[in-house]
């Protein structure tokens, strides 16, 4: 983010403890990003000193100093999504319940022998909101969330790469974050599948032994649309397994309500739930954002049933194009 809107967020965040903590803290890293390490001690200084943390706050985990060992291979996230801008199964929702506050616990659990859960593996297919949870988790937990960057990760000179998946992983045993992997298949692929190169089998078996030894201060996230072709060991070094499925009708009129609550319009949008069903929720998204963009784009203060049934008919157009492209 430009340093420019950086400094107006946190001149209008003050009064404000938990976010101006949150504006200064970016501030801070990207002087580290840019070597200004004495600067950024100092700044880290003043703001430890002249800040604190209110009751029942969730203000991110300090930072530490980038290294940059690591800096070319993940993206720090902004989070500006919340637990009100998704939708979760029941399942799913006790699952996150259960892993906050197991991470709250933590210092409780692990002083009777045991470990708490910090490995998570999500699957599912695409637009079911993998991504989506990783931000909100990390926002939930008060910690920041970094984007490994996979086309960075896999070097083009193969011997590199296990190398670069080392820097990551020792960033995260030190920094307490949510680290995410998407696409993990492509440094995870079974060994035994034939067309995979000899080196990258040896990728794998560098990161089993990672992840093994690996005890992150926050969590490692993994996810995948392609959960079939993980390594069988994998599966194991994981402590939870979360499966991101397809919304039904319910969850769809749920994710309808959120998504209109604040549109005018002259129809129930909860009455098209039942022909969504099969959709993922980057589809219904994207209708809904469709039907929204027809009213202001012929200049009206409501959204109609027909822009919305035309945001449907085009959605189906272009699955039928991908279906073909897949066969």
């Amino acid at each position: 983010m430009a340093r420019g809107e950086l400094m107006k967020k946190l001149l209008a965040s003050y009064g404000r403890e938990a976010e101006f903590r949150t504006v200064a803290e970016q501030i801070i890293l990207e002087e580290e990003q840019k070597n200004n390490k004495v600067l950024a001690r100092s700044l880290r200084k003043s703001l430890d000193s002249t800040t604190g943390t209110p009751a029942g706050a969730k203000t991110l985990a300090p930072l530490i100093p980038f290294p940059d060992a690591a800096n070319d291979f993940m993206d720090r996230v902004d989070i500006v999504h919340n637990q009100n801008d998704i939708v979760l199964s029941a399942t799913n929702t006790r699952v996150f319940h259960g892993l906050i506050k197991e991470f709250k616990r933590g210092e409780d659990i692990r002083r009777n022998g045991m470990t708490v859960r910090s490995k998570l593996l999500f699957c599912g297919p695409p637009g079911c909101g993998k991504t989506l949870c990783a931000e909100i988790f990390a926002g939930e937990l008060g910690l920041p969330l970094f984007v490994v960057k996979l086309d960075r990760i896999i070097s083009s000179y193969l011997g590199e790469t296990a190398g670069n998946i080392r820097k990551i992983f020792e960033f995260a045993r030190k920094q307490p974050c949510v680290m995410f992997l998407d696409e993990f298949d492509a440094l995870a692929r079974a060994r035994d599948d034939p067309s995979e190169h000899n080196e990258l089998r040896r990728v794998v078996n560098s990161l089993l032994i990672f992840i093994d030894r690996m005890q992150p201060k926050g969590f490692l996230v993994a996810a995948t649309n392609l959960d079939q072709s993980l390594d069988p060991a994998i599966w194991r070094r994981f402590d939870e397994v979360v499966w991101f499925d397809r919304p039904d009708a319910k969850m769809i009129e749920r994710y309808l309500q959120m998504k209109f609550r604040n549109v005018d319009r002259n129809f129930n949008p909860l009455e098209f739930a039942d022909s969504l069903e099969g959709y993922s929720y980057a589809e219904v998204e994207r209708i809904c954002v469709q039907a929204i963009k027809a009213s202001i784009i012929d200049r009206r203060k409501q959204v109609r049933g027909a822009d919305f049934t035309k945001a449907i008919s085009d959605e189906r157009r272009r699955r039928s194009g991908l279906s073909r492209l897949a066969t």
